[in-house]
């Protein structure tokens, strides 16, 4: 594998698989998923308050709606993708698609609070089984140029499914569609679902039960007490990051994540030794040695994690102060996301003697963007189109941080080893979003806590100084490991 210095990835070898129009037809199908799993989660936390006023619920409650997902979601990652091993990646994939649409249509019409939040848990749990094949499909199924195009469209796909999610939650809302409150929120999945299981029942690859990697795949197993340590940790740090802020921190949380990281430990120690005397772990040791992976897992997750901080203070900065309706909120990220994508896929187009210092000066970039968005909304102020300018920023810097520090840590993974790395990778992407919405977003209320009038605009321009100041500890760090 390339190290940061930004060389091409080397191609992988012949034996691997071939790139042919199938393979774009996957690749389409499986960011299509992608996109309706982000979508859901975006679209649900803009209708955040129609579902509290609907349904009459807690505050605990309504984080447990809106955040069940995330729970069951970030916990059974690792599992989702041991699974897409054992029962082939496109069984996998079209299993975890037939379940989340069946739990979006429950949704739809649940009477009360308890039932969505266990629908919504099933989201996660199906979401879990689904979306980790997306990675593994494209190391299985794309080399070299192509690979990078695919990984580059990956990166995309998290943005624009962001944006979009935004936007449409913020049109559901303000046009309450049929008078139907908050269920279009839910069903919007299904007809996507729906169409897109008939489609991959005709284009996702199905491996044969003899096939090498699903022989591979049932010799290793499930290593269930590696799977209960892994789930447990995941478990102890989720759920105090996903509550804590609604909780006030109680001592329960902290606690929870302070055995979390003795479970996270002990889960290292016990795969180590159970590869040292010839077992088969949950996560081949062999795949945190490829060269830069676990450098590039630590950039992926302080990337996600500025990212979600910066999405959760403007979020909460627009009932509070900013004044911008649901609409308008999601349209503001639009710019972010567009460009993103844009970046994501052209970076490699850009001048060689550019790309060693893509990722520094992204992170570079996100600083600066994160300043002035801080002083554009100083007060309160809307920001005007310079705040838009700002965003695209944002987004441009993401981008750079992103997408080659995702395309070069999975160039030298061999496609037997797809499955370990995308469920490594993915959950640190989740990890990332939720640390960045627990560490930010804590700041951002207790400043909001704190002021008097104009209190929004304060707490979001410290909160942006806290992210330019990550973004500046992130970039300090690649150039020393550069040099």
């Amino acid at each position: 594998m390339t190290t940061a210095s930004g060389a091409t990835p080397r191609s992988t070898t012949s034996k691997e698989p071939t790139t042919d129009n199938r393979s774009g037809r996957v690749l389409a199908l499986v960011l299509a998923a992608q996109f309706m799993a982000l979508l859901d989660i975006f679209i649900v936390n803009v209708a955040a308050p129609t579902i509290h006023s609907e349904l009459h619920t807690s505050g605990a409650g309504l984080q447990l709606i809106v955040a069940g997902y995330t729970i069951t979601y970030a916990v059974l990652l690792i599992t989702g993708a041991r699974l897409g091993d054992l029962l082939g990646h496109g069984r996998a994939h079209l299993a975890g698609l037939g379940v989340f649409t069946v739990a979006s249509l429950a949704c739809g019409p649940a009477a009360g609070a308890g039932q969505l939040i266990a629908f919504r848990l099933v989201q996660g749990a199906a979401a879990a089984v689904m979306i980790p094949q997306v990675l593994s499909l494209i190391q299985r199924h794309f080399t070299g140029e192509a690979r990078i195009r695919a990984l580059g469209a990956y990166s995309a796909v998290l943005a624009t499914g962001a944006a979009a999610g935004q936007v449409l939650g913020g049109v559901m809302v303000s046009a309450d569609l049929f008078g139907a409150g908050r269920r279009p929120v839910f069903l919007v999945n299904v007809p996507i679902g729906l169409l897109l299981l008939v489609l991959g029942s005709r284009v996702l690859p199905r491996e044969p039960r003899t096939a090498p990697g699903r022989v591979r795949a049932r010799a290793r197993g499930l290593d269930l007490p590696g799977l209960v340590l892994l789930a447990a940790a995941v478990t102890l740090l989720t759920v105090p990051l996903v509550l804590g802020q609604e909780l006030d921190w109680p001592v329960w949380s902290r606690f929870c994540m302070a055995v979390s990281m003795g479970l996270f430990a002990g889960f290292a120690a016990y795969e180590s030794r159970l590869a040292a005397r010839g077992g088969a772990p949950l996560i081949a040791p062999r795949v945190l040695c490829v060269p830069g992976i676990v450098r590039a897992a630590l950039r992926i997750l302080l990337v996600m994690a500025i990212n979600g901080g910066f999405l959760f203070c403007h979020d909460a900065a627009r009932p509070g102060g900013l004044g911008y309706s649901p609409l308008w909120a999601g349209l503001m990220f639009a710019p972010t996301a567009l460009v993103f994508g844009v970046a994501g896929l052209t970076w490699r187009r850009w001048p060689a003697g550019l790309q060693g210092a893509l990722v520094p000066a992204g992170f570079a970039l996100v600083a600066a963007a994160s300043v002035a968005v801080g002083v554009l909304t100083r007060g309160g102020g809307d920001g005007g189109p310079a705040l838009y300018a700002a965003f695209a920023a944002m987004g441009v810097g993401l981008a750079l941080d992103f997408s080659p520090t995702l395309v070069r840590a999975l160039a030298d993974v061999r496609p037997k080893d797809a499955a370990d790395a995308s469920g490594v990778l993915v959950t640190v992407t989740q990890l990332g979003q939720l640390a960045g919405v627990a560490a930010f977003g804590t700041l951002y209320l207790n400043r909001l806590d704190t002021q008097g009038t104009q209190r929004s605009g304060h707490a979001l321009r410290v909160c942006a100084l806290a992210l330019s100041v990550a973004a500046v500890a992130a970039a300090a760090a690649g150039l020393v490991r550069r040099r």
